[in-house]
């Protein structure tokens, strides 16, 4: 297998270099320790009863309020160990992405998603099964965070028939039906229209209410000065769509700063012109995306009220794996790697005895095995077959429809001679 990840003590910073993982627990970034606050355990009150809960007991046999609180606080620490899990392995699969990149077995377009980790996995969190999920060209980390299969997504990736695209969309185009996952588009804001209309589609199939169905959309900064995110935000309006649109705000649009390319910085004010209620909220902190996405769904599902949400992220490299980002300084280089959040986040979780360092060395090394396993898997899985190029350019069957393979003739041979026979 080509271009094995490191062994299980040791794994690669963002920037591509090995680094132990320990060092980076052993102390927080500056700026970074303030920005990763985990979900507080539930306070005991004086009585012995965690805080915001009722003493009284249930009919029937229970546990003890103190036992009750231990266990909800247990509850908490299994999910946060859970997004460490989904983190890594994001960090992990992107990684390697690029290292495949590098060794050919990535064509086209790559975007990764270093950085951005737990504004991915809060996200997700934050989504049913039962919701629409589209996004832009970054979307790896949503895809495995979605529940898709590592080896599968890694498949397209390579551009294989087994990949969840059936090798014909590659990094950009990944797809899911069942998971709900519907794009992937290298297109920038092209899917904007799509998931608009998506939301509503659900206003004709349901109505409001708690167990509801809604759409998520994702998109970069950028995206938001182009006539789509305008349009649409407007008919979601006017229309009462339940859909929340999620800008990524890494600071950059491919090169050009948020600062330089947009009136409003502030984009989640953007809503505003369309009386969408706007928020902006720590991308690093996965428990802070959920919870605020998870609301903005809320008032989508019950109220039929779209949502503009702002997460503020990092992107660790360029734009893409073949962009070297020599627009950053040095000093903006060597900030933005103090403030990796992956690390920040195992520090936090250590520090607060939710995990401990062997366990977060035994995720990580499963992580780094996963991965290896997916790159087997895809380099194992077949390419397409020509014959097959034409299978998927149309859903039903359309006449007159091309099907002329590079250096076949237009016309058939003889057709100019046929009249003077």
């Amino acid at each position: 297998m080509a271009g094995r990840t490191q062994g299980p003590a040791r794994s690669r910073s963002a920037s591509g270099n090995p680094t132990k993982r320990g060092a980076a627990a052993a102390g927080e970034p500056d700026g970074v320790a303030k920005r990763t606050s985990s979900r507080p355990r539930p306070a005991v009150a004086a009585n012995g009863t965690a805080a915001g809960r009722s003493a009284e007991k249930p009919a029937g046999r229970s546990k003890s309020p103190v036992r009750a609180a231990a266990a909800a606080s247990d509850s908490d620490d299994a999910i946060l160990v859970k997004y460490y899990r989904e983190m890594t392995l994001i960090r992990e699969f992107e990684l390697k992405a690029g290292e495949m990149y590098t060794r050919a077995k990535i064509g086209g377009y790559c975007h990764l998603n270093l950085g951005e980790e737990p504004t991915v996995v809060g996200l997700m969190a934050a989504l049913r099964p039962t919701d629409y999920l589209f996004t832009n060209y970054r979307e790896h980390g949503y895809a495995l965070s979605r529940g898709m299969d590592t080896g599968r997504v890694m498949a397209e990736l390579f551009g294989r028939v087994d990949g969840v695209s059936g090798g014909r969309g590659g990094s950009m185009h990944l797809f899911d039906a069942e998971k709900r996952f519907l794009g992937g588009y290298g297109i920038v804001g092209g899917q904007i229209p799509p998931a608009t209309g998506a939301a509503l589609a659900l206003t004709y199939r349901g109505t409001a209410g708690p167990d509801a169905e809604a759409v998520m959309c994702q998109m970069g900064d950028g995206t938001t000065n182009i006539g789509a995110f305008h349009e649409s935000l407007n008919i979601a309006a006017i229309w009462k769509l339940p859909i929340v649109y999620v800008i990524i705000n890494n600071g950059l649009g491919m090169a050009t700063t948020v600062d330089h390319a947009a009136g409003e910085p502030e984009l989640y004010k953007r809503g505003c012109s369309y009386r969408i209620e706007g928020k902006r909220v720590d991308g690093d902190d996965p428990v802070l995306v959920r919870d605020a996405a998870a609301e903005m769904l809320r008032r989508a599902r019950e109220e039929r009220k779209p949502g503009l949400l702002e997460v503020m992220s990092h992107r660790l490299r360029g734009h893409s794996v073949v962009d070297p980002a020599r627009y950053r300084s040095r000093e903006e280089t060597e900030r933005l790697r103090s403030l990796d959040p992956l690390p920040a986040f195992r520090a936090k979780l250590v520090a607060q005895g939710v995990m401990t360092d062997h366990d977060a060395v035994r995720i990580e090394s499963e992580s780094i095995h996963e991965v290896d396993r997916a790159v087997e898997f895809a380099d194992g899985s077949p390419e397409p077959s020509p014959e097959e190029l034409f299978r998927f350019t149309y859903a039903s069957s359309v006449a007159n429809t091309s099907t002329l393979m590079p250096g076949d003739p237009i016309l058939p041979i003889g057709w100019d001679q046929e009249g003077s026979r």
